[in-house]
């Protein structure tokens, strides 16, 4: 008896200590992460470009390109003045790192944020959340979360700047960002059963709160990302004005769904080499813990993100006449080379050739970023006997988003406690 209640008494001293610690972590995290104050900086030209040396020029053979005779060729220069914007739960931590190559390749200066891994999402894009902004100070890549301003953006790139984002599937989305995010959203915690997903789909009017803290990661994420309301009836006519505005700031949109062929676009829009694009498929979910969508719940998950489904399917269009103009046979042998050089690279530098669970990663230096409750985004283990000529690119393709940024120079402080926070609630 007397050992019952002292466990009793150990279980309810543990929540009280766990909770006293979780209430004072998340109102210490609540304080850092309201918006910054906003100051009248006054405007500074930013120059034309701010790169430490030119990039290289090389010959490129034009083939059936929209603004070239077949067989052309020229002379380009890789573009280095990016903004990439970085759309959740779309392959984005794998692009991220393919541009963090290129940036330190070409030795480019990064607009990173200050103290944490985005530029204080949910709230709109501000350039004083830049690390170490002053007025007229010159940067070349911007690619880190936000919510999309682009008055502010504007501020902080020169005027030539090329700016690409990525789209995915808003049905399959949704189910990712539902898993990934559900947890951090309160009003799922009252749906009941074990499918919360299925139960919120049945019926998503009925649990879903427009005013609700973190309600916009559940509905239309993709149009928030772009700094739009998620919250707009398909009808609106925001929702085409949304688009258009869109549609005429980014010069390349790409598809998860058509992930190679979007590099191979990029590579052309900004004259890139095919090395520049070797990639390691980061922040790949597990697939036991991917939910399927029956035909029914797809319908109600396009149904339920319409806004964001005219979005795909407007620039689902747009990608497919770009992919035309490219050349639809070069397309499918530039695919294949880039799919046998990544092919390559993961028989050099990861051990066993694939990805594994987190709980099998041997390196606390390769472990990715988990959502709470559950580990399940797998990660990889690199090669004990890479050869030196490969061991630092194979180090870099396989290393995690945070790990990078740390290794850039941006102190994630305020990202870090809050993975302290995380663990203590998975304790």
């Amino acid at each position: 008896m007397v050992g019952k209640q002292g466990r009793q008494w150990r279980s309810m001293c543990k929540g009280l200590v766990l909770g006293t610690l979780l209430t004072s972590c998340m109102i210490l995290l609540y304080c850092l992460s309201a918006p910054q104050a906003h100051f009248n900086l006054p405007e500074g030209p930013v120059p034309y470009s701010c790169s430490h040396r030119p990039a290289q020029a090389h010959t490129r053979l034009f083939k059936n390109s929209s603004h070239h005779s077949p067989g052309q060729t020229g002379i380009c220069t890789p573009k280095v003045d990016i903004m990439f914007m970085k759309t959740h739960k779309t392959a984005s931590s794998t692009l991220l790192n393919i541009l963090f190559r290129f940036g330190e390749k070409h030795r480019l200066k990064f607009a990173f944020p200050n103290s944490r891994n985005d530029f204080f999402y949910p709230y709109p894009f501000q350039r004083s959340q830049v690390k170490d902004y002053r007025p007229g100070m010159c940067f070349n890549i911007i690619c880190n979360h936000m919510r999309f301003n682009a008055p502010e953006v504007a501020k902080v790139l020169p005027t030539d700047t090329s700016y690409i984002t990525i789209l995915r599937d808003p049905a399959e989305l949704f189910e990712s960002s539902f898993h990934y995010f559900g947890r951090l959203v309160p009003m799922t915690w009252k749906i009941p059963g074990e499918d919360k997903l299925g139960e919120f789909l049945r019926d998503p009017r009925h649990y879903f709160d427009p005013n609700g803290f973190n309600s916009f990661y559940l509905k239309n994420l993709l149009f928030f990302d772009f700094g739009q309301e998620n919250t707009l009836e398909l009808g609106d006519p925001r929702v085409e004005e949304g688009i258009r505005t869109i549609a005429g700031r980014f010069q390349l949109v790409m598809l998860v769904e058509h992930f190679d062929e979007s590099l191979m676009l990029l590579k052309d829009a900004l004259c890139w080499e095919m090395d520049d694009l070797l990639f390691f498929k980061l922040n790949a979910r597990k697939d036991s813990t991917v939910s399927k969508l029956t035909p029914e719940l797809r319908v109600k998950a396009l149904q339920w993100n319409a806004v964001d489904w005219r979005l795909y399917q407007h620039f689902n269009v747009t990608f497919w006449r770009k992919v035309d103009a490219y050349g639809r046979q070069r397309m499918a042998d530039d695919v294949a080379e880039l799919q046998r050089r990544n092919a390559v690279m993961a028989a050099v530098c990861i051990e066993g050739g694939h990805a594994v669970d987190a709980g099998s990663i041997q390196e606390t230096a390769m472990q990715p970023w988990q959502p709470i409750g559950e580990k399940s985004i797998m990660g990889y283990n690199l090669k004990n006997n890479v050869d030196k000529a490969h061991r630092k690119l194979c180090l870099k393709m396989l290393t995690p988003e945070l790990q990078y940024l740390t290794e850039l120079g941006v102190n994630l402080w305020i990202t870090k406690l809050w993975g302290h926070v995380r663990d203590v609630i998975n304790w």
